[in-house]
């Protein structure tokens, strides 16, 4: 037998008998598979390429939901997430990341789509379970759904974070929630003009740990949080026996600056699991990207990672990112043809070795096959300082575009910011 390992993915070749010819081209075949990695992986390579998140085994690579919505005003169904959730199932895959506020768009802001996402992950994944059951095969990594609360000015007690929990918790139909976050820090504070309004984040956490205490869920987590702050709510949930599992930023190769690489290595030293959102900068990682494009950049090009069409305003932005990071996507691109990979698995596989779970939203069965793609293989320590090396020659780092940012959230009245200090 052959096998070569690759920073802890094993695979094993067997060699036929037949000429002498043909053993000597599959030990090259081999060879070269050691010395850079392995390329071509298959969907069975997947298997048991995990991290972990507190107590929970979850594949390496998370599927965003913030896309995700009933194709109906008036019921919840969506075919195509059904058989996106089914390939997720299947393939090991199924680590879900939502939030309490996400749903239908239009629905959402007419203030009747609160929850809608969770309601509809709990629909399409009992309905996957239940068939895998009657077909007497179950997934080898068990389903895991990452939920949010989201803090605002009338949430103001321990209660209120418990109620709130409570609400998702039946929504999603389970008797623990495997991860509840903190959507963000408490940003939302209309009325600081005034001089009035104060921080409640001391009081989410209690929150946070109280419905550890009561069992309605497993791990608790936090997002937007720099070392500070992390250390901070560590240290209060500590006090109660309470670990914190995960901290969720934006994080992605571009995106490296305004603190989010200090915060992904405080995490490391603190034994909190990143998660990372904006793993593509909204589109900008995938290559589908030229200069030569530039001129006729369109919406449909523009949201290749999550079906959602791009406003005016998020394009003008995009735009000046794409026209700077030519050079990168060169180097991004050889890998990815010396690997037989595509530029978006590269750029999830390199979030994957540097620690942290890619979150990367999908709505079709082709988005879900390429970012599990990004799975059962590792870049190299060459390849990701070549990558990095040109990165950090940008004049400046991803941070979003448009109203969606990277450090704050458009709240009505205008936009809330938090730092990763």
């Amino acid at each position: 037998f052959l096998s070569s390992h690759q920073h802890g993915t094993k695979r094993t070749r067997s060699l036929h008998s037949g000429s002498a010819l043909a053993d000597l081209s599959m030990f090259l075949e081999g060879l070269s598979k050691v010395k850079g990695g392995d390329v071509g992986v298959t969907a069975s390579d997947n298997i048991g390429d995990t991290n972990t998140i507190g107590s929970l085994t979850v594949p390496s690579v998370g599927i965003g939901t913030i896309s995700w919505s009933s194709q109906s005003l008036t019921t919840l169904k969506n075919l195509e997430l059904q058989s996106v959730v089914k390939e997720a199932y299947n393939s090991d895959a199924a680590l879900f990341d939502t939030a309490e506020r996400y749903g239908s768009h239009i629905k959402t802001a007419l203030g009747l789509g609160w929850g809608e996402t969770e309601t509809l992950i709990q629909k399409l994944l009992k309905s996957e379970t239940n068939q895998a059951n009657n077909n007497g095969s179950s997934s080898r990594i068990a389903p895991v759904v990452a939920t949010k609360f989201t803090p605002n000015p009338w949430r103001q007690s321990v209660e209120s974070v418990v109620e709130a929990c409570e609400q998702s918790r039946q929504r999603l139909g389970v008797e623990q929630i495997d991860l509840y976050q903190l959507h963000m820090p408490d940003v939302v504070q209309p009325l600081r003009a005034f001089g009035l309004g104060s921080s409640k984040d001391e009081i989410y956490w209690e929150g946070l740990a109280e419905c550890y205490k009561r069992g309605i869920v497993k791990n608790v987590g936090v997002c937007n949080y720099g070392p500070t702050l992390l250390m901070k709510c560590q240290e209060t949930l500590a006090k109660h026996g309470v670990p914190l599992a995960s901290n969720q930023i934006a994080y992605s190769l571009i995106g490296r600056h305004n603190g989010s690489q200090e915060t992904v290595d405080k995490c490391q030293e603190l034994g909190i699991q990143v998660l990372a959102y904006y793993p593509f900068a909204m589109g900008l990682l995938t290559g589908k990207y030229s200069t030569e494009s530039l001129a006729s950049i369109n919406d449909d090009i523009l949201a290749p990672s999550t079906g959602i069409s791009k406003t005016a305003l998020e394009i003008r932005d995009l735009k000046k990112y794409a026209s700077s990071i030519s050079p990168l996507m060169q180097i991004v691109q050889k890998i990815a043809n010396d690997r037989g990979k595509s530029i978006a698995q590269v750029a999830l596989n390199y979030i994957v070795c540097k620690g942290a779970i890619p979150i990367p939203g999908a709505r079709s069965i082709a988005q879900v096959k390429d970012n599990i793609g990004a799975m059962g293989w590792r870049l190299t320590e060459d390849e990701i300082m070549s990558m990095e090396h040109e990165a950090d020659k940008l004049d400046s780092g991803f941070e979003g575009a448009g109203f969606k940012l990277t450090s704050g959230k458009f709240v009505g009245y205008g936009v809330e910011k938090w730092s990763l200090n």
